[in-house]
C-alpha cells in the first residue's frame, strides 16, 4: 500500500488547534495569572471554612459559650480575662460570636444569591428565547418591581414576617432577581440569532434543549460573575435592615445586627465596632474583587499574553 502523505501545512494546522486551549481553559490561566483575584477567592475559602467549623472548637478551647452572659464582664477590651477580642454588652465573648455571626451573614449572602441568580437566569432565558407574549408579561413584571425601590419592597415583607436567616434569604432571593434577568434575557435575544441556534433547530432540536443545552452555557459566564458580585452586595443589604431593625433578630448574630447593636456604646466599647466593621467591608471587598477578576478572565476580548 502506497504511503499517504499529508500536506506540511496542513499538519500544522492540525497541531495548532489540537494545541489552542478552549474558552474556559483560557479563562482559568487567567484567573491563576491574577494573584489579586486568587488572594481574595483564597480569604473567602479560607473565611468560610473557619466560620463553618471553628466555633464549636473555640469554644471548647477557650472554655466560652457565646450565648453565656455575665453582668461582671461586660465591655471587656481584647486580652482581658482570656477573651480573645474582648466581650459584648452582656458580658459574651466577641470573638466567636464573630464566628456565629460569620456564618449566618455569609449563609444569607450565598444562599440568597444563589436562589436570586437562578430565578433570574430561568426568566431571563424563558423570556429572550421565546419572546412574544411570554416576553412581554415577565418584562412588564421586572418593569414594576423596578419601578418601587427595593428597599422598600424589603422593608414592607420585613416588617410583615418575622425577620430569620431563612426569610431574609427568601426576600433577597425575591427581590434580587431582576438585574440578573434583564441581562441574561438581553444576552439570549441575541445568542437565539445566531447560526448555531438555527443550525440546531432546523436539525430538530427542541425548545428546551436549545435553551439548556446551548443557551445556557453560553450565558454561564454571566451568570457567574454575577453571583459572586451579588453575594457581596446581599452582606450590605442585610447590614442595612439590621441598621433598621429588620435584619436578623436577637439573640442570633450576624455580622449586621452585632455592627448595629454595638453603636450604641460607641464610648464604653469601641472594640464591639470595629471588628464587625472590618470584617464586612474586607469581606464585601473580596466578592467584589473575585467578581471583576472573573468578569475579565471570562471575557473573549481581552487579550491574555501566554
Amino acid at each position: 500500500m502506497a504511503n499517504v502523505k499529508v500536506a506540511p501545512i496542513l499538519v500544522t494546522q492540525l497541531e495548532t488547534k489540537k494545541r489552542s486551549p478552549s474558552f474556559w481553559q483560557s479563562a482559568l490561566r487567567g484567573v491563576l495569572r491574577d494573584r489579586l483575584t486568587i488572594a481574595a477567592i483564597s480569604i473567602l475559602v479560607i473565611m468560610t471554612l473557619v466560620c463553618v467549623i471553628s466555633p464549636p472548637i473555640v469554644e471548647n478551647v477557650l472554655q466560652v459559650d457565646s450565648e453565656r452572659t455575665n453582668a461582671l464582664d461586660r465591655f471587656l477590651l481584647p486580652g482581658e480575662k482570656g477573651h480573645i477580642l474582648g466581650t459584648d454588652q452582656v458580658g459574651r465573648d466577641q470573638f466567636v460570636r464573630l464566628l456565629y455571626g460569620g456564618r449566618v451573614s455569609l449563609a444569607i449572602a450565598y444562599f440568597g444569591s444563589v436562589a436570586g441568580i437562578a430565578i433570574g437566569v430561568t426568566f431571563g432565558l424563558i423570556a429572550g428565547y421565546f419572546g412574544g407574549l411570554i416576553d412581554d408579561i415577565i418584562s412588564w413584571f421586572i418593569n414594576t418591581l423596578s419601578s418601587i425601590p427595593a428597599i422598600f419592597l424589603l422593608i414592607l415583607a420585613a416588617a410583615i414576617w418575622s425577620p430569620s436567616p431563612v426569610t431574609l434569604v427568601v426576600l433577597l432571593a425575591a427581590f434580587g432577581w431582576i438585574t440578573t434577568c434583564r441581562l441574561v434575557r438581553a444576552e439570549v435575544l441575541s445568542l437565539k440569532e445566531r447560526d448555531f441556534i438555527t443550525a440546531v433547530r432546523a436539525m430538530g432540536a427542541g425548545h428546551w434543549h436549545i435553551i439548556a443545552s446551548h443557551l445556557f452555557p453560553n450565558v454561564l459566564s454571566l451568570i457567574i460573575v454575577s453571583l459572586t458580585i451579588d453575594a457581596g452586595t446581599l452582606i450590605l443589604i442585610e447590614s442595612g435592615l439590621s441598621f433598621l431593625g429588620l435584619g436578623v433578630q436577637a439573640p442570633t448574630p450576624s455580622w449586621g445586627n452585632m455592627l448595629t447593636d454595638a453603636r450604641t456604646f460607641l464610648v464604653k466599647g469601641v472594640h464591639l465596632i470595629v471588628w464587625p466593621g472590618i470584617l464586612i467591608t474586607f469581606t464585601v471587598l473580596c466578592f467584589y474583587i473575585v467578581g471583576d477578576g472573573l468578569r475579565d478572565a471570562l471575557d473573549p476580548r481581552t487579550s491574555r499574553k501566554s
